[in-house]
C-alpha cells in the first residue's frame, strides 16, 4: 500500500486550498471522472499531480491518519506502508517533512487505533541510481523509522539492474528489500528483483505464471507476492476479476497476500478486494483465510507477534465453520 495513493479528492481540495496549490480539477467528481487509467503510466500521471498537495508535516499526517482511520473500519490489524520521498523531495520538500509526519500518525495509531505498522521507503525507478543514493543519505538519519526499502513507478524500461549498487548499499546498511516485479513486465524482471536486489518478497508479482520453472522457485522459497486484485483490474493488467491469476497461485502453494495498493485511485481498501476476489472465485472460508496466514507469514513483525495473530486469524476461521 502507497501512502500517497490513500489521498481521497476530499482530502486533495482540502489540502490544495490549504497550501494554495493549484490542481487541474474543479470538482471532486471531476478528480473521480479521471480516475480511469488504461495502464500503469496513466495512473501515475494523476498520481503525482495529487502528490504536489502535500507540502507540510502536518500535510503527511493528516494523510496518513485518514489512511489508518480507514483501515480501523476494515479491521486492519497491522499495515506495511509505502513512502515514495522522491516524489516530494524532487518538489523541494524536505524529507524529515515527510517521514516526521507519516511517522507521527503511526505512532498514534498504535495507541488509539490499536494498529500496528512498518513503513518502507520506495525509489523511484524512472529516476536515476544517483537520486535513489541521495534519498538513502537521508533516510540513513531515520532508521529507527524505516524498515526497509523498496522499487516502485514505471516497471517497463527500467530494469531492477538500474539500482542493484543502491540496493547493496540498502542492505549493508541494515534494510530489508522488497521491489515491485511482474506487474506490467514480464517474469525475467521477478528473477532480476531477486538475484540482483536480493529482495524478500516481491510487490505484485502475477506474470510469475507465464514461467514455470520461476513458479516453482517461489514455492520452494515461499517467496511471497504482495498481489493487488482491484488494482490490477483497474491498470489492465487482467481484464476482469473472473481472470485474475491469484486464486489458481494460491491453490498450488504461493504465498500469495492481499493488498489495496493505491485504493483511493483504484476504488478498493482491504475489505473491497478481499469481497472482489470472493465474488469472483469459488473460495472456501480457509482459503480467503489463507490469504491472511500468509501475509502474517510475509510481513516483517517478530515471531511472537506473528503467532499472536495466527492465533487471532485462526479463532476468527474457527468461528465461521
Amino acid at each position: 500500500m502507497h501512502i500517497e495513493g490513500t489521498l481521497e479528492p476530499e482530502l486533495m481540495f482540502e489540502l490544495a486550498e490549504r497550501n494554495k496549490v493549484d490542481i487541474p480539477f474543479s470538482s471532486i467528481s471531476e478528480i473521480k471522472s479521471a480516475y480511469n487509467f488504461h495502464n500503469l503510466q496513466s495512473f501515475l500521471d494523476i498520481y503525482f499531480q495529487g502528490a504536489n498537495v502535500l507540502i507540510n508535516e502536518q500535510d503527511f499526517f493528516d494523510l496518513t491518519w485518514a489512511y489508518l482511520v480507514r483501515c480501523k473500519l476494515d479491521n486492519v490489524l497491522h499495515t506495511e506502508i509505502f513512502f515514495d520521498p522522491q516524489a516530494h523531495t524532487e518538489r523541494g520538500i524536505h524529507f524529515d517533512d515527510v517521514i516526521n509526519g507519516i511517522h507521527r500518525a503511526l505512532v498514534k495509531a498504535t495507541t488509539e487505533l490499536g494498529i500496528s505498522s512498518k513503513l518502507i521507503m520506495c525509489f523511484l525507478r524512472h529516476l536515476s541510481e544517483e537520486s535513489a543514493f541521495t534519498v538513502l543519505k537521508s533516510a540513513l538519519d531515520h532508521k529507527d523509522k524505516i524498515i526497509g526499502v523498496g522499487l516502485d513507478s514505471t516497471e517497463i524500461g527500467n530494469p531492477a539492474g538500474k539500482f542493484e549498487n543502491v540496493f547493496k548499499h540498502a542492505l549493508e546498511h541494515g534494510f530489508l528489500t522488497v521491489a515491485h516485479a511482474g506487474e506490467e513486465g514480464p517474469a525475467s524482471n521477478i528473477y532480476e528483483a531477486l538475484d540482483l536486489l536480493k529482495v524478500s518478497r516481491i510487490d505484485h508479482g502475477v506474470r510469475c505464471s507465464e514461467d514455470e520453472k520461476l513458479i516453482k522457485q517461489l514455492i520452494a522459497e515461499r517467496t511471497p507476492l504482495t498481489v493487488c486484485p482491484l488494482s490490477n483490474i483497474k491498470l489492465k493488467v487482467f481484464e476482469h476479476m473472473e481472470l485474475h491469476n491469484l486464486v489458481s497461485l494460491l491453490r498450488r502453494g504461493l504465498c500469495i497476500t492481499i493488498n489495496s495498493d493505491d485504493p483511493a485511485y483504484f476504488g478498493g481498501y482491504m475489505t473491497d478486494n478481499f469481497i472482489a476476489v470472493n465474488n469472483a472465485h469459488s473460495l472456501s472460508k480457509t482459503e480467503i483465510a489463507q490469504f491472511t496466514f500468509n501475509a502474517i507469514d510475509a510481513s516483517f513483525i517478530s515471531n511472537n507477534e506473528k503467532s499472536h495473530l495466527r492465533m487471532v486469524t485462526q479463532s476468527y476461521l474457527d468461528s465461521y465453520q
